[in-house]
């Protein structure tokens, strides 16, 4: 069954949506490894199914993308609107969150190399079993951070290759020194936080996956992953 929708030009779309459902799945897939259990699967489902009947009827064949390509961050991005909509951290947990960039940024100046997780912890005055849980809620509050990253920087990180929106004009005006700071953070990460960010978002292996190869636990993939992007953060306001 085909649905027959009107692009913004006008133009019938005849697609396929049912051909195009496993995009939606791969999307949730990837956003549920890292949110907490009160977000169900099928909600994040739902919302892209909406998102992906959206994309059908403003899809242009005529600009030359194959549909794949312009659906996947449509689908991606109705389901962070949808996810930036819930607020399910704690206020005192989001300050503790900030309390986190603030001292990576203020022990990496003052050390000059960047801080391991016991400095920090010391820093924070917490135990590291208390610094890694803040970081574990991190991650849960930071599913856009990587991606908003990814969008503004497009294929300047190299292992940053995820699609962009299309002729993104904001990738044009982008300040020139927000992105050399970003792209040099990120070269800058310790050599395991780097791998755990290249093989989430290049090789697109879930944290599971990830502790297989780095031999460590998923829960530490996790404060890895939450880790790297407050290195990054600490840095820059994205």
């Amino acid at each position: 069954m085909s649905d027959c929708l009107y692009n913004s030009q006008g133009v019938v779309n005849q697609i396929d949506w049912q051909q195009y459902i496993y995009l939606v799945r791969n999307e949730a897939l990837k956003l549920a490894v890292r949110l907490p259990a009160t977000i169900e699967l099928d909600d994040l489902l739902q919302v892209g199914y909406i998102g992906l009947l959206d994309t059908i009827k403003r899809y242009d064949a005529s600009q030359g993308n194959t549909f794949t390509t312009f659906a996947i961050p449509r689908i991606k991005g109705a389901m962070l609107d949808e996810l930036r909509n819930r607020d399910w951290l704690p206020r005192q947990t989001r300050k503790k969150i900030k309390d986190v960039t603030s001292a990576i940024n203020e022990l990496e100046q003052r050390l000059g190399v960047a801080p391991n997780d016991q400095q920090i912890a010391e820093y924070l005055q917490l135990s590291l079993t208390e610094y890694r849980k803040i970081l574990l809620d991190s991650n849960y509050s930071q599913i856009c951070s990587y991606d908003e990253i990814q969008k503004k920087l497009g294929d300047n990180v190299d292992f940053i290759i995820e699609q962009n929106e299309d002729n993104n004009p904001f990738l044009s005006i982008i300040d020139e020194e927000i992105r050399h700071i970003v792209i040099q953070q990120i070269e800058n990460l310790p050599e395991k936080e780097k791998m755990v960010l290249a093989l989430y978002y290049q090789e697109e292996l879930n944290l599971k996956e990830i502790g297989k190869v780095l031999d460590i636990s998923e829960s530490r993939v996790s404060q890895l992953h939450s880790q790297a992007i407050k290195r990054i953060q600490s840095k820059v306001n994205i």
